[in-house]
């Protein structure tokens, strides 16, 4: 593993248009990983209690936590691309799975020797993050979810790029785009601006994924592996959802209620399937943690964590 100290100088794309000069981007100590024969880059930020441990979805990487991340100072946090995304490896031809994402959350808590996390999912994280916590709930503080997913609730509606490129039948036809740059940046301008990424307040986050498939190496092959992956991770994430009403550690949800996508109806399903778990709608779209970093960390927060084995 290799490890530098990060002292920032100027904030990051996603922090430039805080308007508040009390909130200031924190330290952080990098760390590159290792995970097989390729690297993963992680950020730890020093602090105490359990580790929150924020993870991001797909076309995204771990700046969707750059607003957020200032409102948690003092607290332990660690943040990292998954293989395949930001400045993480990214192989060709590299089997990318949900569940291969699970190794790689461990192979950063391994690493960094954390014993006890706050699990923080969004979007395709969140079956990374409730897989691993049903089977090692002696590690897991408390699970947070923000605007993501696990197995078929019924108002679910998977955005209209990632079903074309997740149907087998489109397979060919995905590759060939994915070679032409004007049309696959065309493309995911159009799916993320209907995410709500065209919005003021997230304009960078638009210019982070655009840089990511158009840079060299991109993260295409990740992205066309996972959205491939899809159907079978949500057929055997539906045929566990019954563990979920068994899961004993503090469960909250924090959803964007004006997500078209990963609606307030699938909020309102987590919560129906994890009986002990809160639920909180915010006015917020897909990516809270951008639209309303604040509420977000109070409410991550407030959660009440469990000590316990």
């Amino acid at each position: 593993m290799n490890t530098s100290e990060h002292t920032p100088q100027h904030a990051s794309p996603l922090q430039e248009d805080m308007q508040t000069s009390a909130v200031q981007e924190r330290s952080y100590t990098e760390h590159r990983i290792q995970r097989g024969a390729y690297g993963i880059y992680a950020r730890h930020y020093a602090g105490t209690g359990p580790a929150l441990v924020l993870m991001h979805g797909f076309p995204d990487n771990l700046h969707i936590y750059d607003r957020l991340i200032p409102y948690l100072r003092g607290h332990q946090v660690i943040t990292f691309d998954f293989l395949g995304w930001g400045t993480s490896d990214k192989p060709t031809d590299y089997p990318y799975t949900s569940k291969r994402q699970e190794g790689d959350l461990q192979a950063v808590l391994d690493t960094l020797g954390v014993e006890k996390v706050v699990l923080v999912a969004h979007d395709a994280s969140g079956p990374v993050a409730i897989n691993w916590a049903l089977d090692y709930p002696e590690q897991v503080a408390a699970l947070v979810l923000l605007n993501t997913q696990y197995a078929d609730a019924p108002t679910l509606c998977i955005p209209e790029v990632i079903a074309l490129f997740a149907d087998p039948a489109h397979a060919a036809l995905v590759r060939a785009m994915a070679q032409e740059p004007n049309v696959a940046q065309w493309l995911f301008r159009w799916q993320v601006e209907q995410l709500g990424a065209a919005a003021p307040a997230q304009g960078t986050l638009l210019q982070i994924v655009l840089h990511d498939f158009a840079g060299t190496p991109s993260t295409f092959p990740a992205f066309i592996s996972l959205t491939s992956d899809l159907h079978a991770t949500l057929q055997a994430d539906t045929q566990r959802l019954p563990h979920l009403a068994t899961f004993d550690r503090p469960v909250r949800i924090i959803f964007g209620a004006d997500d078209p996508y990963l609606n307030s109806g699938v909020a309102e399903h987590f919560h129906e399937v994890f009986p002990t778990s809160e639920l909180f709608l915010l006015p917020a779209g897909h990516w809270p943690q951008l639209d309303g970093p604040e509420e977000v960390a109070r409410l991550l927060l407030s959660v009440p964590v469990t000590t316990k084995h």
